[in-house]
């Protein structure tokens, strides 16, 4: 499918997704010992005597290839930062293939001891439409690796607003929004336990402070719930608010948040904008204008502006600012399929 890599990349609201799912069938772990010494990680990390440092590696399905020299020689390209960590394209010599490391801040993390359990989680999820953890690295001075696979097509940020032609097709909008509601339905139902999304679930890793922080993020890029106050708090509604800020994203082609309004009483957020739209009867600002022009020309059965607007709807109740109100993944799932059909 022409978008497949795509939709791998989607719940990623933020960053390059670390969503993950489906038993894992590897784990291989290693162990190297190493005499303790006093450690000043960014001014910030504390001392631990008499302790014995050790370096392990975790490894998850489709990883296999991964080891520790590989993954800490690899020359690496930054293409993304955050206050509690950074983005390296990475290619790994031995296997001669390109990864993404992930590098969480040893001031930033949650206790060593929370980690095992989270991150064998995380190792175990797969599901075609959400990005699986290869492999975890834990380091002697408290650096941490999640390593993923890199997506050369990108993220849906950049699908969406860098003038990409197939981003205003009808065709592949739909199969889009079908791919991320599934692979959010997978955590939310799919497993023994639901799993939040709550912006990659990275936040499972980090402490209060840093956890925080990536909430705030979150809220300046306009994917958080209204009512969202700590991420500890993340539940299925919030999720679904996110998934909602999403589908209008895709629909209209429009930034989450008016970075430059114009006057003081501009619209801040988008699905505030798309309210006072529809109050104002402006319709032609309820989803971008090719959309109806393209699918004519290259579907086989065009899309109907009943269509687009159902659509619409569905995700305007998705970012109702009501919880209770919002739909649950299995309902957005019917929802959409009645409006393919």
């Amino acid at each position: 499918m022409k978008n497949t890599h795509l939709l791998n990349l989607i719940l990623v609201l933020t960053s390059t997704g670390v969503l993950v799912s489906f038993v894992f069938l590897i784990y291989f772990y290693c162990k190297r010992s190493a005499k303790h010494e006093q450690q000043d990680v960014e001014n910030s990390e504390q001392k631990h005597e008499d302790d014995v440092e050790v370096e392990d590696l975790m490894i998850f399905q489709d990883g296999q290839d991964l080891t520790i020299c590989d993954i800490l020689d690899a020359p690496g390209e930054v293409i993304g930062k955050s206050n509690y960590g950074t983005l390296y394209k990475a290619l790994l010599q031995s296997s001669n293939s390109v990864r993404l490391l992930r590098f969480l801040r040893p001031v930033c993390t949650a206790k060593v001891e929370d980690f095992g359990e989270v991150v064998q989680m995380l190792g175990s999820i797969r599901h075609p439409n959400l990005v699986p953890l290869l492999g975890f690295y834990a380091g002697p001075r408290g650096e941490k690796l999640l390593i993923h696979p890199f997506y050369w097509r990108g993220n849906l940020a950049q699908f969406v607003r860098e003038s990409n032609p197939d981003s205003h097709k009808w065709a592949i909008i739909y199969r889009i929004s079908v791919g991320i509601a599934k692979g959010l339905d997978h955590l939310h139902t799919g497993l023994e336990k639901p799993i939040i999304h709550g912006n990659l679930n990275l936040h499972l890793l980090l402490n209060p402070t840093a956890g925080q922080e990536m909430l705030e993020l979150s809220a300046s890029q306009g994917y958080k719930a209204p009512e969202l106050i700590k991420m500890r708090d993340a539940t299925e509604e919030t999720d679904i608010y996110s998934l909602g800020v999403i589908l209008l994203e895709l629909l209209t082609g429009k930034e989450p948040i008016n970075q430059n309004p114009t006057t003081p009483d501009e619209d801040f957020s988008l699905p505030d904008f798309m309210r006072n739209a529809v109050l104002g009867h402006r319709i032609h600002d309820l989803f971008h204008p090719d959309l109806l022009l393209n699918s004519s020309i290259d579907d086989e059965v065009p899309v109907t502006k009943e269509q687009i607007l159902k659509f619409f709807q569905l995700a305007m109740t998705c970012c109702s600012p009501s919880p209770s109100l919002r739909p649950n993944t299995k309902q957005v799932l019917w929802k959409l399929e009645e409006i393919g059909n």
